[in-house]
């Protein structure tokens, strides 16, 4: 049986070697503020959507994910070949995944609900609009 596409986002790398979908709903969205997703990013922040790792399939491209420790404490996916930041995994709850939501085709349809390691947040980061 085919997947309910209402059930599911798609998400791909930026050369298009990786496809996957993730079941909707995400347990929570956040951004992470701390130094490694900083500097993976190139960003003030890496933005997630966290899940079971049991409702995240990748569809396309599977062999070109390669995943990097680190820390003792966390794995990173990536596109091997265009270097597309896809997830984090915890090495203590590798049946949770943390999705880029960059790497989202479509938009993610849930509220952001966490920032997590405000203490490193950049002061360059720009204040919201009222």
């Amino acid at each position: 049986m085919l997947p309910n596409d209402a059930d599911y986002l798609r998400g791909s790398c930026l050369c298009g070697g990786i496809s996957y979908r993730m079941q909707k709903p995400a347990r929570y969205a956040c951004h992470c503020y701390c130094t490694m997703c900083r500097k993976q990013h190139g960003a003030a922040a890496g933005s997630y959507a966290v899940l079971p790792s049991a409702n995240v399939v990748f569809e396309r491209g599977a062999e070109l994910v390669t995943e990097y420790a680190s820390s003792e404490q966390g794995r990173r996916g990536f596109c091997r070949v265009c270097g597309s930041t896809l997830f984090w995994r915890s090495t203590q709850t590798p049946q949770t995944i943390a999705i880029t939501l960059g790497t989202l085709d479509q938009a993610y349809d849930g509220p952001v609900e966490q920032e997590l390691h405000t203490d490193t947040k950049p002061a360059w980061l720009p204040l919201r609009s009222p």
